[in-house]
């Protein structure tokens, strides 16, 4: 069997053995030597039975490569390392140097700091092996997973944003994914056109569910302690992230925005031509901003989310979801700012800028996820949700003028 080999191929290898690999572990790694024996140790319990592999695709600075050969030597099932000197694609283009070097179309990535625990790869092999799914992702927030290896609050508050933020781009794709950010999952590489992958970090899973409609299913897991070594989360990757994110989903965000931004100039130009006609400034400025959501709404139908009506609630329902929200949320944010710039002493116009800022973020989600989430087919409606749809029906059907 071939093992310890240093080397960057882009195809797969024949084995010196006739005997197929049924499941090729994939383990991008930097700096993790004192991991390394440990994880092939738990790997190798965990896969017994399977024709498994592991593959360490390393892009480490320190002797994390030698330590794989040494573990290697010993290891009861094939482990491979291929040492990257320049890391193109960081974490990212790691795992898709791993899958063209792997020997199974069956590829199961794997954090090498232990936090994803190998016990849970015969989870994921008997829910993938079913035949129904494309790939099977190891979920922190699916029914009985938990993120207690998160450092603080602060990282659990981060995670959890993130990923919020992340499906609300991708409410179609992500509807039925409550962990996009996780790295532990396993897929068919055949199913994946790497080709139209463009890994720029550390979210490959992100950026394979964007780029391409797959059959997935989740097992919960247990987000646990780092084995050994310091954790690799830093600034730099969170801004990592955020460009990845964007890129992957400029287009509706950016949509979102620009009629956002139209609305606020039709709001100033409606409160300047009722106050000209002697309209109190007050009144004037509600029904301007009554007049912009409503003017909004239409056009992120058209524009924004037009692709995701269909699977959504009735119009009248988003209206009313829109509508509401939109006024509590001015509610809200005007005595924020207004907090802002008696207590912290900020201009008007300084304070305003940060709350619509936060508010456009806030209201991108909340329309996303909720607006226009997708119906649940199997749910019976309500009483009151059949009355609502009636009344959209009866509302928009053909009639004699």
């Amino acid at each position: 069997m071939i093992r310890g080999e240093k080397s960057a191929p882009w195809r797969a290898r024949a084995r010196a053995t006739i005997d197929p690999v049924q499941l090729s572990i994939i383990v991008p790694t930097y700096n993790e030597a004192p991991n390394v024996s440990e994880l092939v140790r738990r790997v190798s319990a965990a896969v017994d039975g399977l024709d498994a592999e592991i593959v360490f695709v390393d892009d480490s600075t320190d002797d994390t490569p030698d330590v794989i050969e040494a573990v290697a030597a010993t290891a009861p099932l094939p482990v491979r390392v291929i040492h990257r000197a320049h890391a193109a694609g960081g974490l990212g283009g790691a795992v898709l140097e791993g899958f063209a070097a792997a020997e199974s179309d069956a590829c199961l990535v794997i954090d090498g700091d232990l936090q994803h625990p190998p016990e849970t790869i015969p989870v994921l092999w008997e829910r993938f092996e079913r035949g129904d799914v494309d790939l099977v992702l190891a979920s922190r927030y699916a029914g009985g997973g938990t993120s207690g290896g998160l450092a603080d609050r602060t990282r659990v508050m981060v995670s959890k944003a993130s990923t919020a933020i992340t499906r609300a781009m991708f409410p179609v794709r992500l509807r039925n994914v409550s962990d996009p950010m996780t790295g532990f999952f396993l897929l068919d590489r055949r199913s994946v056109d790497q080709a139209l992958l463009q890994p720029r970090g550390f979210k490959i899973l992100l950026e394979i569910l964007a780029r391409r409609a797959l059959r997935v299913a989740e097992v919960p897991f247990d987000f646990a302690d780092r084995h050994a070594g310091d954790s690799k989360a830093s600034f730099r990757q969170g801004l990592h992230f955020i460009s990845q994110l964007a890129a992957l989903r400029f287009g509706k965000m950016s949509l979102f925005a620009v009629i956002g931004g139209l609305g606020a100039v039709a709001n100033l130009a409606i409160v300047w031509a009722l106050t000209q006609l002697g309209v109190d400034y007050i009144v004037a400025a509600v029904i301007g901003a009554e007049a912009t959501i409503i003017g909004n709404f239409l056009l992120m139908e058209r524009f924004v989310f037009h692709d995701m009506r269909d699977q959504a609630s009735t119009g009248w329902v988003r209206f009313a979801k829109s509508f509401s929200f939109n006024n509590a949320e001015a509610l809200i944010r005007i005595p924020i700012m207004a907090f802002m710039v008696e207590s912290w002493h900020l201009s008007a116009v300084v304070a305003t800028a940060i709350t619509l800022v936060v508010a456009f973020v806030v209201r991108f989600v909340f329309h996303s996820l909720v607006v226009y989430a997708p119906r649940k087919p199997d749910a019976e409606p309500s009483a009151a949700r059949r009355f609502v749809d009636e009344l959209d029906r009866q509302a928009t059907s053909p009639g004699e003028l």
